[in-house]
């Protein structure tokens, strides 16, 4: 939990990374060096993306592998960019945000998973990717031209132009909002139509290991975010491990896209129980 949350201070310490930024290419050049000391091979996949708004996005979808020869392969995903504004906040709306826990929680949870497989070092293929340019999408008040599937353009770049030709895995596992407090993991409409016994397999992985309480056995609304286009364009069962509030109107995290979505706001038991829940799960595919 502490290593988990120094990975994602760290980024959060470079303030918003957003596409063609200084903070977005530091950061970029750090996680790269980070997956370098644990994984097998490194892929910076560089790419430009044209946003909503006409902006032509300099990105970088960043891989980290683990036995890449091995053929049965596990991917598992977050987004390492950060909002360009805090289009449901009440100030500074027009100001990028910090994004501790949308989309730095969820690269720190996976950063300590890396650490951990490499002093580990099991017989199994595991594909991290750190999706860019993700959290770009037109803002519901937005004045200009509806433009369809703006969010997640790296994680719609990538399928179609796979950095490994004809890649393939048996299953992937999304993070996204993974560190806040006394969090809520529900078992979420997009990842139950497409990957039903992967939602069951980790709920109840999570369940033995005591953390029953982030991840209940609850079906809620389908969503759009990164495992849909894994799902739809590369054909790779993939599910969202993905904050459920109950309370909030868009029963994402209630300071989603926001300038409240800052450090502390990030709590150690939270990322805890997604590694480690993570962790089991990875370690029972190889013995299965």
């Amino acid at each position: 939990s502490d290593s988990a949350f120094a990975y994602v201070k760290a980024q959060v310490d470079f303030g918003p990374r957003v596409p063609n930024t200084d903070s977005h290419r530091r950061c970029s050049a750090w996680l790269s060096e980070q997956l370098k000391r644990y994984c097998d091979t490194v892929i910076v996949q560089s790419f430009k993306v044209r946003a909503f708004d006409g902006n032509d996005l300099n990105s970088k979808n960043i891989v980290g592998s683990f036995n890449p020869d091995l053929g049965n392969r596990i991917l598992l995903a977050a987004h390492w960019d950060t909002r360009p504004f805090a289009d449901q906040g009440d100030e500074r709306r027009n100001e990028p945000i910090d994004g501790a826990n949308d989309g730095a929680s969820g690269v720190g949870v996976l950063l300590e998973v890396a650490r951990q497989l490499a002093e580990a070092n099991p017989n199994l293929g595991v594909d991290i990717i750190f999706f860019d340019s993700e959290d770009y999408g037109q803002p519901d008040d937005s004045p200009l031209p509806r433009m369809e599937d703006s969010y997640c353009l790296g994680p719609q770049y990538r399928p179609k132009n796979p950095p490994v030709p004809g890649y393939k895995a048996r299953h992937g596992i999304l993070l996204d909002m993974v560190g806040a407090q006394y969090a809520t993991f529900t078992q979420e409409g997009t990842s139950m139509q497409y990957a039903p016994e992967l939602v069951d397999q980790v709920w109840r992985t999570a369940s033995a290991a005591g953390f029953g309480s982030y991840f209940l056995f609850e079906r809620t609304k389908p969503i759009i975010d990164d495992h849909f286009y894994i799902n739809r364009i590369a054909g790779i069962k993939c599910i969202d491990v993905i904050h459920y509030d109950f309370n909030s109107g868009s029963n994402f995290w209630k300071h989603w896209h926001t300038h409240d979505d800052t450090i502390d706001k990030i709590d150690r038991s939270t990322l805890k129980a997604v590694g480690q829940t993570l962790l089991e799960v990875l370690f029972r595919e190889i013995g299965s």
